[in-house]
C-alpha cells in the first residue's frame, strides 16, 4: 500500500461541532483516521460520514460512542431524516478524558472500525460509499487531526484537517501511516533538516505490554536528539550520540505516556534547546549538543508502538 503526501487546512479543528469536505469522496481502500481528545464528563459525541454538508443531509455512517452505565457505541444510517435500526457494541473503547484515535477503511461491502490501533467492528453498508463527501463531528470532544490516507496506486493529495499541534506550530507536509501496518522501526527523511521553527509530530498507539519506544532526530554519523521513553523504569531518557559516543543521559520530568493508549508527541526545534510536548502538554527541554540543525535529516521510530500519522 502507498501513502499519498498529505495538504494542511489551516484551520482549527478543536472547534465543535465540525464539518470537512472529503476532497474526491471515498474510494474502496481509502482510510480517514481521527486522532483527538474525549472531554472529561462527556456524555456523548459522534463521527458521520454524510452525502453533502447541508441539514437533513444523507448520514451513510453515524460512529456514537454514549457513554452511560453500561458505555456502548451506536452505528447507524440516515436517509431521507429517517434513522434505519441501530447496530450497538456494549464496548466503550475511547475513556473520557483520554485521547484517542479511530480509523475508518472503505473496503467495497463494508467500513472496518478501528480504535486505539485495533479493529472494534465492521459496518455493512446501507448508502454506497461513492455517494460521501463529508466528514462530522459534534459532542463533547477535542480533535487534533483529520487525515486521508489512500490505497495503491498514487491517487491525488487530498487535504487533512490539522487542529492544535503545540505552540510555534507551523503546517507542514504530513503522511499517514496505518497502524499495525508493519513500519516499525519507521525511518524517515526531514527535507531541508532541521531549523528554529521546524516541528515533528508523531501520533500512535502504545503496545499495551509495552517496555521502551525510541525516537531519534539523526544525521550522518550520529544521533542528535535521543528521545526514549522506557515504561520498565517509568521515565524518559534523552542524550545524544556523537563519534559513537554517548553523552551524559537525562532522565528527570517523568513518564507522560500510557500503556495501550495513543499519543501525540511534537518535537519543536528551537534555536538553543528542543521542546517536546506530549498530548498538548510540554514534557522535556533538551539543549542542543549537535548545534548544525541543518545537518540533521533523519526520523527514527522504533519499539512497543504502533503509528497512525508522522509529520516530519
Amino acid at each position: 500500500m502507498e501513502f499519498s503526501r498529505l495538504q494542511l487546512y489551516p484551520s482549527p479543528l478543536r472547534r465543535i461541532p465540525f464539518s470537512g469536505q472529503i476532497q474526491g469522496g471515498l474510494q474502496d481502500g481509502k482510510s480517514i483516521i481521527i486522532s483527538g481528545r474525549v472531554l472529561t464528563g462527556a456524555n456523548r459525541f459522534h463521527v458521520n460520514l454524510q452525502c453533502g454538508s447541508h441539514s437533513g443531509a444523507d448520514i451513510a455512517l453515524h460512529f456514537n460512542p454514549r457513554y452511560e452505565s453500561p458505555g456502548y457505541v451506536v452505528h447507524n444510517t440516515s436517509q431521507s431524516r429517517c434513522w434505519g435500526s441501530e447496530e450497538r457494541k456494549y464496548e466503550a473503547p475511547f475513556p473520557q478524558g483520554q485521547t484517542f484515535t479511530l480509523q475508518i477503511l472503505v473496503e467495497q461491502d463494508k467500513y472496518k472500525i478501528s480504535t486505539n490501533g485495533r479493529h472494534f467492528m465492521d459496518y455493512r453498508h446501507r448508502i454506497p460509499f461513492t455517494q460521501v463527501d463529508t466528514i462530522s463531528v459534534e459532542g463533547m470532544v477535542e480533535l487534533n487531526s483529520i487525515a486521508f490516507q489512500n490505497p495503491a496506486p498514487y491517487l491525488p493529495p487530498q487535504p487533512a484537517f490539522p487542529g492544535y499541534i503545540a505552540p510555534q506550530a507551523r503546517y507542514q507536509p504530513q503522511y499517514a501511516v496505518p497502524p499495525g501496518c508493519g513500519t516499525i522501526p519507521y525511518k524517515t527523511v526531514i527535507n531541508g533538516g532541521l531549523h528554529p521553527g521546524k516541528n515533528i509530530v508523531i501520533q500512535g498507539v502504545i503496545n499495551p505490554s509495552a517496555s521502551r519506544i525510541t525516537f531519534n532526530l539523526r544525521y550522518r554519523s550520529g544521533i542528535a536528539f535521543h528521545y526514549n521513553p522506557r515504561f520498565d523504569e517509568k521515565l524518559v531518557v534523552r542524550n545524544t550520540n556523537q563519534m559513537e559516543q554517548w553523552g551524559t543521559e537525562e532522565r528527570s520530568g517523568g513518564l507522560p505516556f500510557q500503556r495501550g493508549q495513543p499519543f501525540q508527541v511534537t518535537i519543536s526545534c528551537n534555536p538553543h534547546h528542543y521542546n517536546v510536548f506530549v498530548n498538548g502538554q510540554q514534557a522535556h527541554t533538551y539543549k542542543h549538543r549537535y548545534t548544525k540543525l541543518n545537518d540533521i535529516d533523519i526520523l527514527e521510530i522504533c519499539g512497543d508502538l504502533q503509528l497512525t500519522l508522522v509529520q516530519a
